[in-house]
């Protein structure tokens, strides 16, 4: 958190008011200042239990912070019940949070005995990222915890800023869990420990969130994926890299195919392109300039060799593909383009490759490898707008008929200070005023992000509320006057001269993986009968009222239905059993009643039950279930 005056401002009103209760505290700004307290409360209890630990840097986060030490040994459960249990105790003792300004020479004097802090004071005046709360722009100053009687407890380098004391923080908080961190984010650098806790203005706001903490456990993907043997990530494989099972792959599959429908339907076109490139595309795009990082590294191809195995000729660098946008543009620019083609809007579910740090890696939702749904829209000025128009009401309707419709809209703009965002001013405000129009236009809410674009042009992120309320960045529209000029791209207008087109970049899902990961946890595994893997299983009450299930199993099958019978030897009640853990939509029950008069009982996944339903009837309710995407 960079300290500014508003903030400096909302700490003195806290100060002056000795109390966290009401509008002030709820505020992200009123939360920050309490969890960074609570980040220096936790950072003392850590140093008066273990004294030979050295502070790293302890931001607030969302939904509570964290702080990092250099210690001995890995924080074990029991220590972590530990540090709790003295934060209470100091939270209780009343101490003050005092800044004071401090000199070069004299912050060093300070934290002599904390090598990493002496290493942020070198830093302070460059970037120093998430250490801002530490070092941020301006002198340096210190936070001293004072005691009733005035002398210092416990000291830290902070720009702060922090509540009056500590007994505002209350009880509403807790450490949550350590995890390895290196230091700075860098892994060349120490790996140090991390420790992570929550802090919210009251003991009911924090109860509410470790409520839907739990909840959130129970949904995630990575534990659901190997209880519904979805997909897995094998270690020979390697880190981020998922292979999706049967079951996996038919939700996928099913989602993919529905997509390509309403793609094409809405006059998209699809493309294909290779997974590697040599490396003078991406130097054109700027990829290779501003996002170097985020690629794997280049492989050395087409070298030659005499006879004698020595080298003739210097190999061409290739890489694995980061982005799709490039290839996209060659396909436009392989050949003369008329107006009349506009908007031309290009498809693809292209496998990329970015090279994601272990530490950051989670599951679905953060990969190395992924199938984005990428769409590349090339459009002349008159077009822009209505274009942007329709692209973002397509999206918000095709999330809605995979069950997500609680959305607001996130507007990402350039740091005009930031060397990475390329082309001039003039153009990224046309872009950027017109991305606002069409967002405001939509009706949603909408949110600023400053220095969230991507280095080529302004966008706007689709944030999508789950059924727990956590927001998820889904889509994104993204603006691009850049690329095109750095492609020379062109296309014969009415006028038959040259003119430069305009270039729409678009993900829906952002990419398949994630996309399945957020499903699965927004749906906790109960997808809705057209998504799930087996749509209905039927289970005979005894073995001789099998083939009658068997029959109409195979009626729902030529329907297309994924339908299965249960023929195996286990007892009716495990069957059962194992069919609702395993999510299906439709148990369908029969035994001799049945037989004789056409009709089966349905049970639903929450243990709901009807009985004597006719064959047609579940037929009917099956299919039109299926068809109106609905849950069941």
């Amino acid at each position: 958190m960079r300290v500014n005056d508003e903030l400096r401002d909302l700490a003195h009103v806290l100060i002056e008011s000795d109390s966290i209760s009401g509008v002030l505290i709820t505020s992200q700004d009123g939360l920050a200042i309490l969890r960074h307290s609570a980040a220096h409360v936790m950072a003392q209890a850590v140093q008066e239990l273990f004294p030979d630990s050295k502070l790293g840097i302890g931001p607030p986060i969302k939904d509570g912070f964290y702080f990092d030490f250099d210690v001995a040994e890995s924080f074990k459960p029991e220590d972590l019940k530990k540090i709790q249990k003295r934060m209470k105790e100091l939270v209780g003792k009343s101490q003050r949070f005092v800044r004071r300004e401090v000199s070069d020479q004299e912050a060093r004097e300070l934290m002599k005995s904390e090598p990493y802090k002496l290493e942020l004071i070198g830093l302070k005046s460059t970037d120093v990222g998430e250490a801002a709360a530490e070092v941020g722009a301006g002198g340096l100053s210190v936070y001293e915890n004072l005691n009733p009687d005035g002398t210092v407890a416990w000291l830290d380098l902070c720009r702060g800023p922090h509540l009056s004391n500590t007994r505002q923080i209350g009880k509403g908080f807790s450490i949550l869990r350590s995890a390895a961190a290196y230091w700075r984010g860098n892994e060349n650098n120490k790996q140090l420990q991390r420790i992570y806790g929550t802090a919210w203005a009251t003991q009911e706001d924090h109860d509410e969130y470790l409520s839907r903490i739990e909840e959130a456990q129970k949904r995630d993907h990575r534990k659901l994926g190997v209880e519904l043997d979805l997909f897995s990530f094998p270690e020979e494989i390697g880190s981020g890299l998922a292979v999706f099972h049967p079951k996996g792959g038919v939700i996928r599959k099913v989602m993919e195919d529905y997509s390509r429908k309403r793609h094409e339907e809405a006059g998209y076109e699809f493309v294909y392109t290779p997974h590697i490139t040599k490396s003078n595309l991406f130097e054109i795009s700027g990829h290779l300039q501003w996002y170097a990082d985020g690629m794997f590294p280049p492989m050395k191809l087409d070298a030659e060799f005499d006879e004698e195995g020595k080298l003739k000729k210097q190999g061409q660098d290739y890489y694995l593909k980061p982005m799709n946008c490039p290839f996209h543009i060659l396909i436009f620019r392989s050949r003369s383009r008329s107006y009349r083609e506009l908007p031309l809007r290009m498809f693809e579910f292209g496998a990329v490759y970015r090279y994601e740090k272990s530490g950051v890696l989670h599951g679905l939702t953060r990969v190395r490898g992924m199938s984005q749904d990428d769409a590349h829209l090339f459009v002349t000025p008159d077009q822009l707008e209505q274009e942007l128009t329709s692209v973002l009401k397509f999206v918000l309707e095709l999330l809605g008929d995979y069950g997500l419709n609680d959305f607001y809209l996130e507007l990402s703009t350039r740091d005009p200070e930031n060397p990475k965002f390329v082309g001039s001013d003039e153009v990224w405000d046309s872009a950027t005023n017109t991305l606002a129009k069409v967002a405001k236009d939509s009706g949603l809410e909408l949110v600023s992000d400053p220095g969230g674009a991507a280095f080529y042009g302004p966008k706007i992120s689709i944030q999508a509320k789950d059924a727990i309320g956590r927001t998820w960045q889904m889509s994104t529209i993204q603006l691009d006057f850049n690329l095109p000029e750095r492609f020379d791209l062109d296309y014969i207008g009415s006028d038959g001269e040259k003119h430069r087109p305009i270039m729409i970049h678009r993900a829906l899902f952002g990419s398949i993986e994630r996309f399945f990961g957020v499903l699965t946890e927004h749906y906790a595994g109960h997808f809705p009968p057209w998504l799930a893997p087996v749509q209905v299983v039927g289970v005979p009450i005894a073995d001789e009222f099998g083939d009658y299930l068997q029959g109409f199993a195979d009626e729902l099958k030529s329907l297309g239905v994924r339908v299965e019978v249960d023929h195996s030897d286990n007892r009716m009640q495990k069957k059962i059993r194992d069919h609702t853990l395993s999510r299906v939509p439709f148990i369908l029950i029969a035994g001799a009643r049945d037989v004789e008069a056409g009709t089966v009982s349905f049970r639903y996944r929450d243990g709901r039950q009807e009985n004597d339903i006719s064959i047609e009837d579940a037929k009917t309710l099956i299919l039109e279930a299926i068809e109106q995407k609905t849950q069941v």
